[in-house]
């Protein structure tokens, strides 16, 4: 998919010429940033939240870091650090409906923008990761 085609599955088609004319390909994408998307044209902070929760969903299926594991009994730096780990699931209500009604890109967009929502409210309140 190119990003005319990404942007039309948003519903944001209008901003085409703008992604076009400013040189904006898959590769600048990931890199947008909310002054980025005002600086080109994109003057409605709802459709720059949704760019946004679009583009970091598009992050999320990019290929994973490499990870590698000690050696196992190996003993831990000195400077390793421990932290408290909570894991919360929630169940998005008519996600099922949802679903079936829109586009994998806006499902993905929506999902992205409820992380941001709550990751915003986090680090509002003092939470730093």
């Amino acid at each position: 998919m190119n990003v005319a085609a990404w942007l039309q599955s948003l519903c944001l088609e209008r901003y085409v010429p703008l992604f076009r004319d400013n040189e904006i390909d898959w590769e600048v994408l990931p890199k947008l940033t909310s002054e980025d998307l005002k600086e080109i044209g994109v003057v409605a902070i709802g459709h720059r939240r949704k760019l946004l929760a679009a583009i970091a969903a598009l992050g999320a299926d990019g290929p994973a870091a490499e990870v590698t594991a000690a050696p196992r009994g190996a003993p831990a730096p000195a400077d390793a650090e421990r932290r408290q780990l909570t894991v919360m699931f929630c169940d998005l209500v008519g996600s099922t409906a949802l679903s079936t009604r829109v586009t994998v890109a806006a499902w993905l967009a929506t999902i992205a923008f409820g992380v941001l929502l709550v990751l915003s409210y986090s680090y509002d309140r003092g939470g730093d990761d």
